[in-house]
């Protein structure tokens, strides 16, 4: 629970605002934030997974290809210390199950150097030689009888440990080769040696039967470092190998090395007891881990596929998401407008109940006040300028009546009023309306244009709010043109059920924030004497009478106002 609680506050904190970022940089912002959030929590993982796989999985294939290596390796070996164990052992009979005069004898070394020959095979020549030193006896192409070994190394190593294997070297026969002896501890022949030579052809043999591919190379090399057999891409005979082997006891080992051309290899040593010599095998490591390379790039390719997937989706999803998250904020937001508008002027239906009561009371004493005034002169005689004053009392009269029917208007936003719906021609309402305006039009010199409809349907509506809706839509027109300025009064038929008229200014316009709160009570851009009540009050008059009022307008461009009205009155308003 603590975790999850842990996870919710690390998340939250993430996904959280500041109060200063503006409303339309929220949702790119949160959109953002999402997108990293579930690429972190989707690839992550999978991105950990492939490291974990992929070190795993080279740790094994590496294993399995040494494996092979080692094997092949140290196999060899085997079969070159066997063929070598095989021509000492050969030797150490012919020692044993000959005597000195036998082998003495030319020809019976030379019998038994033919029988060597055709059944081990590899001997180039054989010789005996006596506790001095001397060659007695010498079977082989060359003239080797008498010499004299006395002073010669291997003489006395094998003198010392009864059995020499040499390097492989020159000599007399100027081509390569490997020197065997082999010396009788025992009899007759105590301290006598016999001495054979190896074609180094015989290793060239086995080393091919390995069946390495053309990239690979295998032979041996002593423990200085000197080629004992020709190697395809490092040097022929009795040169130094330019690789560094690792000269580390008996045993079979594989490491990982760069040859001098640069390629990356792997190189298995397999190091013999006696000669001291070691047969290395070298596979390019590129070859080796062809099918290792080969299963990386798919796990690379389907590891990018699937993460560009996984992104894909993610940006899709997160789209989808925040989108329907602003739509539902707007959503919200217009129903908080609305109720917060329908409170606003439910206050000012309110207060305008209470200005209209306050305001009847006086009125009511200055009709009263007229009439009697009005009596008293009707009932009087003939007196100088009885006339004019019956024409100022009338004036009050009516103004009173003209308060009266504005108060009660007013106490339509505390108490819904019966509209007084009768047929009307939407033209004749809006000419009528443009009359009370004509006068500052001409002053001013404003360009009033009438595109009104021929078609227009008659509608059933009441005529004094409708009135009332238009003339505050023209004072603010009039207040936002300057002198000079044009204003445009069209009206159409919408639809089979629907008018419309629309009045344009080419005045100074509203900004898009502005325009939101047009309609909002209180508001206004008329900070010497406007009260902002005028185009909410319209509003609230054309929702009454079942229409619609809508707002377009530009900065510096002008605003157009358009009324929507049913052709039949809501039946419903007048309840």
């Amino acid at each position: 629970m603590k975790l999850k609680e842990r996870w919710r506050s690390i998340t939250g904190g993430f996904l959280s605002f500041s109060d200063e970022i503006p409303a339309p940089e929220r949702y790119p912002l949160l959109r953002r934030k999402i997108v990293i959030l579930m690429i972190i929590v989707t690839v992550s993982p999978l991105s950990f997974m492939a490291i974990i796989n992929y070190h795993q999985y080279r740790t094994s294939l590496n294993s399995e290809i040494k494996n092979p290596l080692y094997l092949q390796a140290d196999s060899t070996k085997h079969t070159i210390e066997i063929f070598l164990e095989q021509l000492l052992a050969a030797m150490q009979f012919i020692i044993s199950a000959y005597s000195g005069e036998e082998l003495s004898h030319e020809q019976t070394l030379k019998r038994i150097f033919f029988v060597l020959k055709r059944e081990i095979g590899g001997f180039v020549d054989l010789g005996v030689i006596d506790t001095n030193g001397i060659q007695v006896s010498y079977a082989g192409p060359y003239d080797l009888l008498g010499k004299n070994y006395s002073q010669q190394s291997w003489f006395q190593e094998t003198k010392i440990r009864g059995v020499y294997i040499s390097d492989v070297f020159m000599g007399y026969r100027k081509y390569p080769h490997i020197s065997l002896a082999v010396m009788h501890q025992a009899g007759a022949l105590d301290g006598w040696i016999i001495r054979a030579t190896i074609d180094t052809n015989k290793f060239n043999e086995i080393i091919a039967s390995m069946g390495l591919d053309p990239e690979s190379d295998a032979f041996l090399v002593n423990s200085q470092g000197i080629l004992q057999t020709q190697s395809k891409f490092y040097g022929e005979v009795l040169d130094p190998l330019p690789i560094s082997v690792h000269w580390s006891g008996f045993g079979t080992h594989v490491f990982e090395t760069s040859d001098p051309q640069g390629r990356d290899i792997l190189v298995a040593t397999a190091h013999f007891g006696q000669p001291d010599h070691a047969l290395v095998l070298i596979k390019p490591r590129s070859e080796v881990l062809k099918s290792w390379y080969t299963l990386k790039s798919e796990i690379f390719y389907i590891f990018f596929v699937s993460v560009g997937v996984i992104v894909l989706i993610i940006f899709t999803l997160t789209g989808i998401l925040v989108k329907r998250i602003r739509e539902a904020d707007e959503h919200r937001e217009t129903a908080f407008r609305e109720l917060q508008h329908s409170h606003k002027l439910s206050s000012i239906g309110r207060l305008a109940a209470g200005v209209a009561h306050e305001v009847n009371n006086p009125l009511a004493i200055i009709n009263e006040s007229a009439g009697l005034l009005q009596d008293l002169i009707g009932h009087s005689g003939e007196f100088q300028k009885r006339t004019k004053f019956l024409e100022l009392t009338d004036s009050i009269i009516q103004s009173v009546q003209r308060c009266r029917e504005v108060t009660h208007r007013l106490l339509g936003f505390a108490r819904r009023l019966e509209v007084k719906s009768e047929k009307l021609d939407l033209n004749r309402v809006l000419k009528d309306v443009l009359g009370f305006l004509e006068r500052e039009a001409i002053n001013r010199n404003i360009d009033i244009q009438l595109q009104l409809a021929d078609d227009m349907k008659p509608i059933f509506s009441d005529q004094g709010q409708l009135q009332q809706v238009f003339l505050n839509i023209l004072t603010n027109a009039f207040a936002a043109v300057k002198d000079y300025g044009r204003i445009s009064i069209t009206s159409w038929v919408e639809d089979s059920d629907t008018v419309a008229a629309s009045i344009e200014d080419n005045g100074i316009g509203m900004s898009k924030e502005t325009l939101k709160h047009i309609f909002d009570p209180f508001f206004t851009t008329k900070k010497e004497y406007g009260t902002g009540l005028g185009l909410s009050i319209t509003y609230g008059i054309i929702k009454k009478l079942g229409g619609n009022l809508k707002a377009f307008s530009e900065e510096g461009k002008g605003t157009i106002f358009t009324v929507y009205l049913p052709l039949e009155a809501p039946q419903d308003n007048g309840r």
